[in-house]
């Protein structure tokens, strides 16, 4: 087979149907390849502890997925949950995205028809894992529609199932909405594109059916909602309106708004909620667009014009009263407060705390977005840089997708998640064109000497009959050390990115939460298991009804592994109830016992670390409490009370009165300086002193207290027992009668306004 002078030797030979089945079956064997890595990588909490269910949330969603199996489909969607929010319950069929549970018990019940008995604990355990897979695969498919270049899609594919701002949520045992939801983000995204592309019903109505099934699955479908309807309008406003586009559009917004609203807990609102207003709006745009575009097509040119402007105007005015209209009159719901939050950081601090108190909402520091994506950081530019140059319908979507999320990541923590799948497509793009612009660059060929008029014939030294005039420069982009130089230089970065995303999974993404690990002085690894402890202790010690008061961080934990009725858990929809249990703990005991006697508590559990230095316990969630009660309660419950006059946050003996007389405070040092010598008793997380003497509880009696003093559990003595065992405990039930009194008044108030 003969050679051009414009091509590599081996060229000829990568060539026809051969070559073509060749490098279709290396993809599928890469994609395999990235797929298993991907579920190896999070692999590392099941292998280093055992199969459990990490966190919080997602102890919900495996009893519920419990319940699902058990009592199947129905059961489930009318299932009133009568042990959470105490005494009010949860209607849980219609609160919550099913979508994760379904499909937990989708695969169970197939994998039973085959014969495979697995545990259902598994499968939810090994269900993120899974789903990581898919995800690489989704993110393939989606990067491939951007980049004419095999490499993108592959190096996305790998990008993504290794990154930890994927990984971070989707660990063995992180049972969580984005278990299943990140692949369904990806995979509508990329059947968006396609419908755009080809301006097909068919694609559009898949994209719909998976938007469907994303809404079922979490609550950031609105991420969706808002993106795709923005992504269109781009469009139009750049003169790109087309058929492919108002065809695409329609099918998805018209069926996916249908399979929306057969979720209970979305119901009416993608038609009555201002976080779906975009959406409908872009809709009826492009039929005035469309509309427009036809009278275009039938008048003349200045008759248009008039046209365009006299009822264009007239038609936007109508519709933009309207909304207002609605909006004003309740038709239409305001924005949430979570949506002001991504606007202004500070707004719920001041106005909603109980959104500010989590954690993950917080805005992200710089250096978590280098721990999360590592060197894809400096690559994202570029990639968005490159759409730029481009700039067809689908690298649009891209710039607009990478902008907005870059803006909500920052905002925050949690959103680092949707900002992950545009990062690996944006870098695989821009890393892509590199290793293309380099490796398969190819030298120009130089013009063959002349003869006696006619070419010089190849020397005996060429190889593969290619002339020693054509041979690759010594020095240039084209010549075999520049392309060496490239080459080892991106391996070396890909091979630290790897070692950067290995070290990060293992070490920071891969804990259960609810099973500690430390090292000891000889470097060997000490679990700690306080919380499964307790937790068994509430199941085997207590009776089955006993109801357990905690803050809301642990609610789904006690309901998960302890199944013991709980006041308040993660679902935090309700305040005023929230802020009832956090009114409890901050107060003193005479404020606090009428409130645990009105809602039947008999345990009331707190988190610890003092002796072991455990960071994440109440104390230091303590200032949440009281923020939420003072929204409540402003007049009885004050945050400046808690601070010294200097404005510190003291647990020592200079802390206030109102610190040291809260019921949290009495509980949490109460017989801890037992555990010192006299005076030395120190709390290892202020770094401080603890109170030398033990504080004194009336009305509550120590049931039990972990190995380490993590998790502290408290009965709640019943009135006849109040004063019985304490010195001066007779008064203080007599003086505070008239305010139990009217505690419990105000407490029932409370219950009837929710």
């Amino acid at each position: 087979m003969a050679t051009t002078a414009s091509e590599t030797p081996l060229e000829p030979y990568l060539r026809g149907p051969t070559s073509k089945n060749t490098r279709g079956v290396l993809r599928i064997i890469i994609l395999c390849t990235i797929a298993a890595a991907a579920v190896s990588a999070r692999l590392f909490s099941v292998i280093r502890f055992e199969s459990i269910i990490h966190e919080f949330d997602p102890w919900f969603n495996f009893r519920a997925t419990k319940h699902l199996v058990a009592h199947g489909f129905y059961s489930f969607w009318d299932w009133f949950d009568d042990k959470t929010w105490h005494p009010l319950g949860r209607v849980t069929g219609g609160t919550l995205y099913p979508g994760l549970m379904v499909t937990s018990g989708v695969i169970y019940h197939i994998l039973r028809l085959l014969s495979l008995p697995v545990d259902i604990r598994n499968i939810c355990v090994l269900l993120a894992p899974g789903f990581s897979g898919l995800t690489a695969y989704a993110m393939y498919l989606l990067t491939s529609e951007m980049s004419s270049s095999p490499s993108a899609g592959l190096l996305a594919a790998a990008f993504m199932a290794i990154t930890p701002g994927y990984i971070s949520r989707s660990v063995a045992g992180s049972y969580d909405n984005e278990a299943i939801a990140i692949f369904l983000l990806v995979f509508t995204f990329f059947l968006w594109i396609k419908a755009v592309k080809v301006g097909s019903i068919m694609w559009g109505a898949l994209a719909a059916l998976f938007y469907g099934y994303m809404v079922s699955a979490w609550g950031g479908y609105v991420f969706i909602t808002n993106l795709i309807p923005l992504h269109v309008f781009v469009l139009i406003l750049m003169g790109r309106f087309s058929s492919r586009v108002y065809i695409a559009y329609n099918t998805w917004y018209a069926l996916g708004t249908l399979a929306s609203m057969q979720v209970p807990f979305v119901g009416f609102l993608p038609i009555r909620s201002s976080d779906h207003m975009a959406a409908l709006g872009i809709f009826g745009l492009l039929q005035l667009v469309g509309f427009f575009d036809f009278l275009r097509n039938q008048l003349p040119g200045k008759q248009f014009q008039t046209l365009l402007v006299a009822l264009g105007g007239s038609i936007f005015v109508i519709a933009f009263g309207g909304l207002i209209l609605l909006t004003v009159t309740g038709t239409i719901a305001p924005w949430s407060g979570r949506f002001y939050s991504l606007w202004d950081t500070g707004y719920a601090k001041i106005h909603i705390p109980i959104i500010a108190s989590v954690s993950e909402h917080q805005p992200t520091a710089w250096p978590a977005f280098f721990f999360d994506l590592n060197f894809l950081i400096w690559l994202f530019p570029a990639g968005v840089y490159m759409c730029f140059r481009n700039l067809r319908d689908e690298h649009v979507f891209v710039v607009i997708y990478a902008v907005l999320a870059s803006y909500f990541a920052g905002v925050m923590v949690r959103l680092m998640l949707t900002l992950s799948p545009i990062v690996c497509c944006a870098s695989a793009l821009a890393l892509s064109h590199v290793l293309d612009s380099f490796l398969l660059a190819k030298s120009p060929a130089a013009p063959a000497a002349e003869t006696n008029g006619s070419a010089k014939p190849p020397s005996s030294n060429s190889s593969f009959g290619i002339s020693k005039s054509i041979r690759q420069p010594v020095v240039g982009i084209y010549s075999l050390i520049s392309k060496s130089t490239i080459a080892s230089l991106i391996t070396g970065f890909l091979l630290v990115f790897v070692a950067h995303c290995t070290w990060v999974t293992s070490n920071a993404y891969s804990s259960p939460s609810v099973v500690l690990a430390s090292r000891m002085p000889d470097g060997s690894q000490h679990i700690i298991d306080d919380y499964r402890e307790a937790y068994y202790w509430l199941r085997q010690n207590t009776p089955p009804d006993a109801k357990i008061m905690s803050w809301w961080d642990y609610g789904y934990q006690i309901g998960g592994m302890a199944d013991r009725p709980t006041l308040v858990d993660n679902n935090t929809w309700n305040n005023t109830h929230i802020a009832t249990v956090g009114k409890a703990m901050s107060s003193r005991e005479e404020v606090s016992y009428p409130i645990l006697r009105q809602h039947d508590v008999d345990y009331v559990l707190i988190i610890f670390g003092g002796l072991l230095g455990y960071s994440g316990d109440d104390i230091n969630k303590f200032l949440w409490m009281v923020r939420i009660a003072e929204g409540i309660w402003p007049e009885e419950v004050k945050e400046r009370d808690f601070f010294t006059a200097r404005g510190e946050y003291r647990v020592d003996d200079e802390a206030t009165p109102t610190m040291k007389n809260s019921l949290m405070y009495k509980m949490s040092y109460h017989n801890f300086a037992n555990l010192f010598p006299p005076g030395q008793a120190q709390d290892r997380v202020r770094g401080s002193k603890a109170p030398s003497q033990n504080p004194e509880l009336n009305t509550l009696e120590e049931a039990f207290t972990s190995e380490n003093w993590i998790v502290r559990l408290y009965k709640v003595k019943k009135p006849d027992n109040v004063g019985r065992d304490h010195s001066g405990a007779v008064a203080f039930e007599k003086g505070h009668k008239k305010k139990s009194k009217k505690g419990l008044r105000k407490s029932r108030v409370v219950l009837r306004e929710e």
